[in-house]
Parts: structure tokens; C-alpha cells; sequence
């Protein structure tokens, strides 16, 4: 039987088998591709079911890719740091206001950066001047323990 009613748009017959199909996945720049892969696939609404073992090839190369951009943006991470002449702690303190191991983890790929700090890194990158200034920019800009007095209704707020 090569068709088969659609669990997703329910087509009667709209999931036809097919064999022998490639498919590249990209991110970041890189590519991995999977070839001979076999399934069915919804010539109404497109929906694609792969077979159990090329399932698991197809994520596999998903995963591997993944993993691949985490440590390409880690080695970035690295470098930039290296090139401001900063250790993962003061680049904690001064950039990211994580925890102590956060760089640490983000430069092994373990982590994905917030997006906010990798867009400063690619910036200090770019001008390493600024260094300077986030410096002195960062100075006081810590709220923890910070007091404020409300006089309306006379309570204290804590940031922590």
C-alpha cells in the first residue's frame, strides 16, 4: 500500500511512501546532509513522516548540527575574551553578570549565550575600544542590595 490517510490535514489518501530522498539542514553556515531516506509525505498539506530508522539518521544529523553551532559560537565566545584580555570571571563581572561558571560553559558549547551578550561581544569584538567604557558604565550598575524608600505608601523596597 503506498497511500494512506493524513493524521495531520486527514487526506484520504494523501501520504504517499517515498524512498531514496536526500535532505540538507543548515544553520549558522553549516550543513549536514542525509541521504536514502525513506517515509511518507502528505501531497496536500506537506506534512513528512519518516521512517523509524531513517527517523533516527535525520536527528542524529539534527542534533550533531546543533552542537556543532553551539561549539562554533563557544570558540567565538573564546576568542573575543582572549583578544579583550579578560579571564571568564571578569567577563562574568563586567559583561554578563552570570554565574561563575556561565563563560565557561558557554565556551565549551555546553550553553547557547543570551543573544543581548553575544551582540556586546561581537561589538567589543568590532571595537575594542569600548572596553572602557562598559568598564566604567558597569561600575554601580550592580542593584543588588540596592534600598528605595516609597514615601506613598512608606515601604522598602529590595532588589536582590
Amino acid at each position: 500500500m503506498n497511500t494512506k490517510q493524513c493524521f495531520s490535514c486527514g487526506a484520504r489518501e494523501g501520504m504517499r511512501h517515498f524512498e531514496g530522498r536526500g535532505e540538507t539542514m543548515s544553520v549558522k553556515g553549516m550543513e549536514r546532509r542525509v541521504d536514502d531516506l525513506s517515509g511518507w509525505e502528505c501531497q496536500g498539506c506537506g506534512e513528512v513522516i519518516l521512517d523509524p530508522g531513517c527517523s533516527e539518521r535525520y536527528s542524529d544529523a539534527c542534533d550533531e548540527l546543533v552542537i556543532a553551532g553551539r561549539q562554533m559560537i563557544g570558540n567565538e565566545m573564546k576568542r573575543i575574551r582572549r583578544k579583550l584580555h579578560l579571564s571568564q570571571k571578569e567577563a562574568v563581572l563586567l559583561l554578563s553578570g552570570g554565574g561563575h561558571n556561565a563563560f565557561s560553559r558557554y565556551e565549551r558549547g555546553e550553553l547557547l549565550p543570551p543573544k543581548a551578550l553575544m551582540v556586546l561581544m561581537r561589538l567589543l569584538d568590532r571595537y575594542p575600544h569600548l572596553l572602557a567604557d562598559a568598564r566604567t558604565l558597569g561600575e554601580g550598575a550592580d542593584l543588588r542590595g540596592f534600598k528605595d524608600t516609597v514615601h506613598k505608601e512608606h515601604e522598602t523596597l529590595t532588589v536582590s
